[in-house]
């Protein structure tokens, strides 16, 4: 895996199992506002931006959203034969920054985290973190802010020249919207609409009340760099449209990001990066959709929101991808614990139905193919490995219908698997070994799938289930010893037929979320969705 300044790690852009881009891929573009079929601009390559996060603070289940949802672009792309460039950068200069390193420097100023590049340097690396607990690739680059001053200025310098942007006297350097005639094309917005305090700072210095700015003259104590205009340090937009210039070209095929960045970010990026350079062209703008919590945007600004790692200390990180990816990426999506709780038993199912199989195809690995070979008969149709591969690439050819895939054709297969399985030991030799061939072939089918949606673990399945039923304990507030001894006293009860407390037991601990299993090798449990949880509110517990 590379550092977080360089390349991607070595799975992420290779295209060793793909032969070659065969299917076509319609894409929601936000600015024609309809799906398209994807062309990139060099056959056979792919260049992406994707906007990062403002490295300040933790980075909350709305980030992990939008960088799960293009995750998951960037491995089918690979996937498809496309040798993807892909960026993502870390905002590492910003008021936000500024502020928080002041308040460290109030309690303490020998606090590290009182220097602002030290603060974001610290909330960058425990972003990277959270993406790999989510199994999010390593972008091809992610550069920040801090290291790109000097391409920033050059562009500025550029908008400048071709006067559409102006200098005022205290070295603010502002774009003039009014020289773009095109402003407003990507939000589909009127100047008129953008009223001042509304997403748009109030300065009476402006030429244009829209104007916004590409350089702000450094405060005293501030963190600053030296530019033409003065000292200071770059406004928002005008990072982004430096970089991906840098690393893509003014032209490239896909920019992504939030709903919420439409405007005003990528309205004067767009904006910005036209009026510098006349080729500059974006084949496609990507905009995922809101997490809510109880219908409300999540978001820092009104502290609505629960950070990734508040999350995933309470539910495996897949449980986390896979709730992420229930809904169309383009879609809102509601969080909440019951929400979550579902998305952790389906992982839960998906592997313990993957080590099931795995435990019946075991013993007939060596001598399946030979066995087997000469024969078409399958009890297990090829069609099923089949018709989920067909299935998954239709899906995802469709704007990335992911949801559809996870509900629908990968529980099918699913379900072929556990039909099979109650029925193997009652098969004879020969139409075992075929049916064993079969679920092999039904097995690697769902993995790759689970590869491409990025819930494919790298750890053993029985290791998977086991991280599933510690967090199922953490929920539950119990122990695996406590666990015990409430199946130890479910016996005892049920041994003198007190049957009244026995299913009080059972009831105590699936509301819970701990379901009991009576086999005839014992008692066991397995992780459940709790009875009676209810919408999420306020902190996670």
């Amino acid at each position: 895996m590379a550092d977080e300044n360089g390349s991607s790690n070595s799975n992420s852009n290779s295209n060793s199992n793909s032969t070659s881009i065969r299917l076509p891929l319609m894409l929601y573009n936000t600015m024609t506002k309809k799906k398209e079929v994807f062309v990139p601009k060099f056959p056979g390559e792919v260049r992406m931006y994707v906007c990062g996060v403002t490295a300040y603070d933790y980075s909350h289940i709305g980030h992990a959203r939008a960088y799960v949802a293009f995750d998951v672009l960037y491995r089918y792309l690979n996937q498809l034969g496309y040798n993807v460039t892909y960026v993502r950068n870390f905002t590492d200069v910003d008021d936000k920054i500024i502020n928080r390193a002041n308040e460290y420097k109030v309690k303490d100023p020998d606090n590290p985290l009182s220097d602002p590049l030290k603060l974001s340097d610290h909330y960058c690396a425990e972003f990277l973190k959270d993406m790999d607990d989510l199994q999010c690739l390593r972008p091809s680059h992610q550069p920040r802010v801090s290291d790109n001053i000097e391409e920033i200025i050059e562009m500025i310098g550029e908008l400048i020249k071709k006067d559409c942007a102006y200098c005022l006297n205290d070295g603010d350097v502002y774009f003039s919207v009014d020289k773009f005639e095109r402003y407003g094309m990507l939000s589909n917005r009127n100047l008129e609409d953008n009223r001042p305090g509304e997403r748009v700072s109030v300065d009476h210095r402006k030429r244009n009340f829209a104007d916004f700015a590409l350089w702000k003259s450094a405060k005293p104590g501030e963190i600053s760099w030296p530019s033409p205009w003065g000292n200071g340090r770059p406004g928002w937009h005008i990072e982004c449209s430096a970089m991906s210039a840098k690393y893509l070209t003014y032209s490239f095929d896909i920019h992504g990001g939030g709903i919420d960045l439409i405007f005003p970010h990528h309205e004067n990026e767009l904006a910005q990066s036209c009026a510098a350079c006349e080729e500059a062209h974006i084949g496609y703008w990507m905009h995922n959709g809101f997490v809510n919590i109880n219908g409300e945007k999540m978001s820092k600004s009104t502290k609505n929101y629960f950070t990734i790692r508040q999350v995933t200390d309470r539910y495996h990180p897949l449980a986390v991808r896979y709730f992420l990816l229930s809904m169309n990426y383009g879609s809102p999506v509601n969080f909440s614990l019951p929400q979550t709780d579902l998305a952790s038993d389906a992982v839960f199912r998906i592997y313990l139905t993957l080590q099931d199989c795995s435990d019946a195809v075991r013993p007939f690995q060596d001598n399946v193919n030979e066995k087997a070979k000469g024969s078409s008969k399958k009890t297990v149709q090829p069609s099923d490995a089949k018709k989920l591969k067909e299935d998954f690439e239709s899906k995802m050819g469709d704007d990335l219908h992911i949801a559809d895939v996870l509900k629908g054709s990968l529980q099918d297969a699913l379900k072929s698997i556990n039909n099979e399985l109650n029925g193997l030991k009652k098969k004879q030799k020969q139409q075992k070994l075929l049916a064993v061939q079969s679920l092999t072939e039904l097995e690697a089918a769902i993995r790759d799938v689970l590869e491409l949606l990025g819930l494919l673990s790298a750890s053993p399945y029985s290791e998977v289930l086991q991280q599933l039923k510690e967090k199922a304990l953490i929920r539950a507030e119990m122990t695996e010893d406590e666990v015990s001894r409430m199946i130890e006293e479910r016996a005892m009860a049920r041994k003198n037929n007190d049957f009244a407390k026995s299913d009080q037991i059972r009831s105590q601990l699936t509301a819970k979320g701990v379901s009991l299993m009576d086999l005839p090798t014992g008692t066991t449990w397995r992780p459940c969705v709790p009875e009676g949880k209810d919408q999420l509110s306020g902190n996670v517990p």
